[in-house]
């Protein structure tokens, strides 16, 4: 599968949270959905990781280093299930969006290994894509100048997400999982200094 292909099936992922902008779910609708995707690749993994059965579909959407760990489809899953289980709709998201349609755009222009910076161009086209996906979101929740300063913090935090993969303990941190919860956790820092408080940047 080319990288284009593979680029247009991750941004697919934007079906949930179009569901709710259309108002065609509640929040909780999208939990639940994320919940039964996020039971669904488990099951997958599972199956594959611990079974030995090798999906079809897997060889062609996944990369050489997944084959001995969860998947990227898989990090996708978990990372948008934690930031709109943790976060207010109106953070989580430009989050997920994030990752949604920002990292595909940006994996397009140009790729890193672990351990390696990408290019300071194809990190500057995250950060705007991820600007331009936030600030409608949050300056609808705050006032103008504090809602520009939250969706730069969070493409800030999306853009360095995606453009280093640290090493732990021999892990890679695979931008699939970072991407949302930088960005969520970037826009709450503003909610915290700047805003109305952390009670209303969280979902609980």
């Amino acid at each position: 599968m080319s990288e284009l292909e593979r680029r247009a099936v991750h941004a697919s992922g934007v079906g949930i949270p179009v569901l709710y902008l259309l108002r065609l779910v509640e929040w909780r609708g999208v939990q639940f959905l994320l919940v039964a995707l996020a039971v669904s690749v488990t099951a997958l993994e599972f199956v594959r990781l611990v079974l030995g059965y090798e999906w079809e579909l897997f060889d062609k959407l996944a990369r050489s280093y997944e084959r001995d760990n969860l998947a990227g489809y898989a990090l996708y899953a978990y990372s948008q299930l934690f930031v709109a289980l943790v976060f207010a709709p109106k953070l989580a998201l430009p989050a997920m969006l994030m990752l949604i349609i920002g990292d595909p755009v940006s994996g397009y222009l140009g790729s890193n290994d672990a351990g390696t910076a990408k290019e300071v161009g194809v990190l500057g086209v995250m950060f705007l894509v991820c600007f331009a996906l936030a600030v409608p979101f949050l300056t609808a929740a705050l006032p103008l100048h504090i809602g520009v300063v939250a969706a730069a913090v969070g493409a800030a935090g999306a853009t360095l997400a995606d453009g280093v993969k640290p090493v732990i303990a021999g892990y890679v941190i695979d931008d699939n999982l970072s991407i949302p919860p930088a960005a969520a956790v970037g826009f709450a820092l503003v909610f915290v200094v700047a805003g109305p408080g952390l009670d209303a940047a969280l979902g609980f």
